[in-house]
């Protein structure tokens, strides 16, 4: 680690000397013209590989460098408290080929040289040998409004003074965030299934043709349909689009996950489970307390998972989130009160509060204010068959 570190440091000293030498000499960006490219990873096989990765590359007669906003470090004190609350700190860093992990075989790698000015790609440079310094590389990360394919592309637009026009893109379709995220993680429905539960109603509003290049694949796609001038011509932006690594355009995703290993599978299998339950119980006239406890243990203990994401973590896009409805710390009472005799009463009011604020869900499905994963429903058919079985058992 300490040997990648110096390596690093050294060729972010080296591309801000570069960068300071030709702002200084007016001649030297004509002997040693500046090129910049946009360098798009497709998706690769790790979870935070699923959505794709971009890098910048800047070239010259003295080297090539990749300048990558997605540096993390696993093993840094507290990465994962200070993950979970919001804090995603990340790096931009000058990356060798070698130390990047994004290269591997079979994962589809393009580079796409852009027709900048030599004063724009000047800019660039400029810009860029200031972001690598130790004192300025460190950011905020945002899933979807700052990571490593929003900043190249804020990089580009300030090089040239204004915000790029995508409306020729082909994005302003209707899309969501939600919707989008879905087709990189459709293969991963465990990671789907987390991402519907700890995202809000802010995913499921549709989102502008811009907001699409959060995604590194949509970035690309969007640069080849821009048009600029330069010295008076208009011109693609992108002059010239290359395969550095061949790979499928699917990326380096793993295979289908089995229907039966899904989430709506172990869904619909407690939803069986409980009905079975519930019809034994009516039949006998008794209540099964163990399963209760445990379903809604764990019900209980998720929606303070939801809570917590919701109302005190600083992610993006996690408020409002209905979710909170249906999951909430409120069911834990629903585990601890059929266990003590005298919280009867108690027990029979809060299980027709689940049912109103079930109730409520279903009516924010309906009218599209968030959308649900399929998993979800039979879930929730748990939940609402355990009240409505607890408040009819206990009036019989």
């Amino acid at each position: 680690m300490k040997r990648q570190f110096w390596h690093i440091l050294v060729l972010s000293l080296v591309l801000a000397f570069c960068a300071n030498t030709g702002a200084a000499q007016s001649d030297t960006t004509a002997a040693h013209p500046k090129k910049v490219s946009l360098i798009t990873f497709y998706p690769g096989n790790e979870v935070f590989e699923v959505f794709g990765h971009s890098e910048i590359l800047l070239s010259d007669s003295t080297g090539n460098y990749y300048i990558n906003y997605g540096v993390f470090d696993f093993n840094s004190p507290g990465f994962v408290t200070r993950y979970i609350m919001g804090e995603t700190d990340y790096l931009c860093a000058v990356m060798p080929p070698e130390l990047d992990g994004g290269i591997k075989e079979g994962r589809k790698m393009v580079k796409q040289e852009l027709n900048l000015s030599p004063e724009q790609a000047q800019k660039v440079w400029a810009m860029l040998a200031l972001n690598v310094l130790p004192a300025n590389r460190e950011y905020r990360y945002r899933h979807f409004s700052d990571n490593c394919s929003t900043r190249p592309r804020d990089v580009i637009e300030t090089a040239m003074g204004r915000e790029l026009d995508y409306s020729h893109s082909g994005y302003a379709d209707g899309n969501t965030l939600r919707e989008v995220m879905s087709h990189y993680t459709r293969n991963y429905p465990w990671e789907q299934f987390g991402i519907d539960l700890a995202l809000g109603a802010a995913c499921d509003t549709v989102i502008s043709a811009r907001t699409h290049t959060f995604v590194p694949i949509y970035l690309m796609h969007a640069l080849d349909s821009i048009t600029v001038t330069v010295d008076g011509k208009t011109m693609p932006l992108v002059s010239k689009t290359s395969v550095v690594n061949p790979g499928s355009d699917d990326g380096i995703v793993a295979a289908p996950t089995p229907w039966y290993l899904t989430p709506l599978f172990f869904a619909l299998l407690l939803l069986a489970i409980t009905v079975a339950i519930v019809v034994m119980e009516r039949r006998r006239g008794v209540v099964c307390r163990w399963y209760e406890t445990v379903f809604f243990l764990v019900a209980g203990l998720s929606g303070c998972l939801i809570f917590f994401i919701e109302f005190i973590s600083t992610h993006e896009a996690v408020m409002p989130n209905y979710n909170i409805l249906w999951l909430n710390p409120l069911l834990l009472l629903l585990a601890i009160l059929p266990w003590i005799k005298k919280g009867a009463r108690l027990l029979r009011c809060v299980h027709y509060v689940n049912l109103a604020l079930i109730g409520t869900m279903v009516v924010v499905w309906l009218t599209g204010l968030q959308a649900a994963n399929v998993a979800f429903y039979p879930i929730v058919a748990s939940s609402l068959l355990f009240s409505l079985s607890r408040v009819v058992i206990k009036k019989n």
